[in-house]
């Protein structure tokens, strides 16, 4: 009678004998997988997930508030100094037009008293406003304006005005022959040229 091989039981468990010392054991499906490592795992350092100091943009930010404040400070700093600079211009001009005013009131009362004697002595009255024109000349001439009113000199052009041109055979060609005008200051501070007549060249 022939024998045939007998069928394991198949509701016995599986006989696992043991394992070796450092053999791994074949994963199991219920367990997590080890995944791929993360950059900077290696090297001990933290991952892009990891919690890290404040965010820069803290520090530029404040930067930045700190420079505007000082921006603003410094622009406001300059609008004063500009409305300061104004008030004491205009303080400046005031002083200087009361100090001019205040040399031309001896003038004045030197003419009140020449037209208080207009009837007394008419050659008395030229002589008074003759020294009256010479007072207000003075006065011109202590603020910087001289006067120029010189006949036979040559023309300047940053001083004389041509007004007219003459035939004079006593005076050389170019020349001033007569001021019809007088000027007032010399370059920058000139009020107005004298205007004159030349004599003509030939």
């Amino acid at each position: 009678m022939p024998t045939y091989p007998q069928e394991p039981d198949r509701a016995a468990p599986d006989q696992v004998g043991p394992v070796p010392e450092g053999a791994g054991r074949p994963p199991r499906g219920d367990l997590p997988q080890p995944g791929p490592a993360r950059p900077g795992a290696a090297n001990g350092e933290p991952g892009p997930d990891a919690a890290g100091p404040a965010p820069a943009e803290d520090e530029y930010t404040t930067a930045i508030r700190e420079l505007e404040d000082r921006w603003r400070r410094a622009l406001a700093d300059l609008d004063n100094l500009r409305k300061r600079h104004a008030r004491e211009l205009e303080r400046e001009r005031a002083v200087e037009r009361s100090r001019t005013a205040a040399a031309f009131l001896p003038v004045l009362d030197n003419l009140e008293l020449a037209l208080t004697h207009a009837g007394a002595d008419p050659g008395a009255i030229v002589e008074g406003i003759r020294a009256v024109r010479d007072q207000a000349v003075n006065v011109l001439e202590l603020l910087g304006y001289p006067r120029h009113a010189e006949t036979g000199v040559p023309f300047d052009p940053a001083r004389h005005e041509v007004v007219g041109v003459v035939q004079d055979p006593d005076a050389p060609p170019g020349t001033v022959v007569e001021v019809l005008r007088p000027g007032y200051g010399d370059g920058e501070r000139q009020l107005r040229p004298a205007a004159v007549t030349v004599a003509k060249r030939e």
